[in-house]
Formats: C-alpha cells, sequence, structure tokens
C-alpha cells in the first residue's frame, strides 16, 4: 500500500534514523521532499517507495516540543492527515500541540515503535548466538564431554575407564595396572571431566617424591 505524505506531516527515515523527525516540506506526483531540521538537511524521496515511517504518538507517550518541553500525551486528533496532540506539561497544564511543532530530536526507540516502523535489526546475531547455543547444548549432553580435550592418543580402554568413574555419583577409586598403560591419563581425564561439569571446583593432586 503506498504511503500517503502531506505536507506539515512528520516521518522518520527508516534507512537514517539519526537524523531525527523529518517534516514534509512539499509532494510532487512521484517526488518527496523531506526536511530534517535536526541536521539541517534534505532528502528526496521516491513516493511509491519511500524508506519512510510515519511518526505518531499515542496517549501516555512521553514527547518533547520544539522548545524542549516536556508533555505527555493525553489524546491524538488527527484532521486532513495532520495530527494534533492533546497533552499535558509538568504543572498538569492543558497543551495542544500539532505535530509540526514536536521536537526535531525525537526518537522512536521503543520495541513496538521499531516493530510498526519496520525497523528491524538483521538476524545474524541472533542466528549466530542460537547456533552457539545449539553447539554448546550438544556439546554437554555429548558421552565423551570433557575427555576429548587432552592432546592424548584416544586409547579405547582408557577413555571407557575415565567416563565409567566421571560418570559415577560419588567417584572414588584406585587405578592399578600395568607400568605404561596410561593410569596417569586416566586420572586427568577423570578430573578434566568432573572440573568441566562443574561437579568439583578445586584438585589436590599429592605426588611422591620422584
Amino acid at each position: 500500500m503506498q504511503q500517503k505524505f502531506i505536507p506539515g506531516q512528520r516521518w522518520i527515515s527508516e534507512a537514517e534514523p539519526d537524523l531525527g523527525l523529518g517534516l514534509i516540506e512539499s509532494v510532487e506526483e512521484r517526488q518527496v521532499r523531506v526536511l530534517f531540521t535536526a541536521t539541517g538537511q534534505t532528502r528526496n524521496y521516491a513516493v511509491r517507495n519511500a524508506p519512510l515511517s510515519r511518526a505518531r504518538f499515542s496517549a501516555d507517550d512521553r514527547i518533547q516540543d520544539a522548545d524542549g518541553n516536556n508533555l505527555v500525551v493525553v489524546d491524538v486528533e488527527e484532521h486532513d492527515g495532520l495530527l494534533r496532540y492533546h497533552c499535558v506539561d509538568a504543572d498538569e497544564h492543558p497543551v495542544d500541540l500539532p505535530e509540526q511543532l514536536l521536537s526535531d530530536q525525537l526518537r522512536l526507540n521503543r520495541p513496538q515503535d521499531k516493530l510498526l516502523a519496520r525497523r528491524l535489526d538483521p538476524d545474524i546475531w541472533f542466528t549466530l548466538r542460537y547456533q552457539a547455543w545449539l553447539q554448546t547444548a550438544a556439546q554437554w549432553a555429548s558421552p565423551v564431554f570433557g575427555l576429548r580435550g587432552p592432546r592424548i592418543d584416544l586409547i579405547p580402554h582408557q577413555l571407557y575407564i575415565a567416563g565409567d568413574v566421571a560418570a559415577r555419583a560419588a567417584p572414588r577409586v584406585l587405578l592399578a595396572d600395568e607400568v605404561g598403560l596410561g593410569k596417569t591419563i586416566e586420572a586427568g581425564l577423570i578430573l578434566h571431566r568432573l572440573l568441566l561439569t562443574e561437579r568439583v571446583s578445586r584438585v589436590l593432586i599429592v605426588l611422591p617424591d620422584a
């Protein structure tokens, strides 16, 4: 649906929201001219696909007039496409404010304003976080979680013993095997897994004199 522009209306640039509120200066058959007083810049847009969103405030919204006075919107009236805000000031005095006299510095920063204005952020960071959480969940659910980090050869009997002991509710074992079969590696794997799963927070390793 093509937007209807009327001189005097206030719009915000979806592509350049930092320009503040824009004022429709003129409307031609194919082009609309918008003045952004806050920055002193003017933009010309094609009427059919102008990246503009209507600046429309609602009851209970806090706004400012061109002089910087803070107001609270009580009601909004529309006549011939132009908005008039019925407000109260800090002393509860009624103030009628045509939209042309809104502060040029106002921003539409509320989530619902951004949504209705179609100012949507790219989902690249959400997707990245989501994928990271999926990978983290997969790591925690893996039967070899905590056994893959060390730079060791993947010897089946060592991994089996480490996984079996680390899965116990209260591991208390004596690792006894022939020399060179990897008892130290098995103990390290068990401790590594217990630390990563936060089942222990401190480790004391006692060794005999060399």
